[in-house]
């Protein structure tokens, strides 16, 4: 699995740019990721707040995280360009009968793949050697550009969860 998602970011997006990430519950098929793709597109090229254009730029990430990123470097996003952002996701939400705003499921990177894990699981996944503090994560809770770039995917030690890891006892 090619984890280097960060040459794709754009790269005149000034660092600070804000960064929405949407997980969804399962994998998109090709077909579904390609017609994501240009909703995605579509959305941002009309993207706007309060009259004017947003410097946006929206992606899906493994096949299965939708990212959206504002440049507020010239223009900042308000909250009805928001609204605009996450009516958006529910109809993607609707129309590919997928969960994104499940915030209870957490990711991370198991043989190569994307694994989702209840959090309600994860004591039991530490206990049962399935993750440990080096397994990498999805911490979709970063706020901007380079927090995307250089803590979106990180060991789960490195990252909120890493009180839990302290907690297990080492096997």
């Amino acid at each position: 699995m090619n984890l280097n998602f960060a040459e794709l970011l754009p790269e005149t997006f000034h660092p600070s740019s804000r960064v929405w990430i949407y997980q969804s519950n399962r994998l998109f098929s090709l077909s579904e990721a390609f017609q994501i793709e240009e909703i995605l597109n579509a959305f941002v090229s009309d993207w706007k707040s309060h009259g004017a254009p947003v410097k946006g730029f929206a992606t899906l990430f493994f096949g299965q995280f939708i990212i959206l990123m504002a440049d507020e470097s010239s223009i900042s996003v308000g909250g009805c360009s928001t609204d605009s952002s996450v009516r958006l996701i529910k109809e993607i939400e609707n129309g590919f009968k997928v969960s994104m705003f499940e915030r209870t499921s957490l990711a991370f990177v198991i043989k190569e793949k994307v694994q989702l894990l209840p959090m309600s699981q994860l004591n039991y996944a530490i206990e049962n050697g399935f993750i440990d503090a080096n397994t990498l994560f999805f911490d979709n809770t970063v706020p901007d550009k380079q927090s995307l770039k250089d803590k979106w995917i990180i060991p789960a030690g490195s990252s909120w969860l890493g009180k839990k890891f302290q907690l297990s006892p080492s096997h």
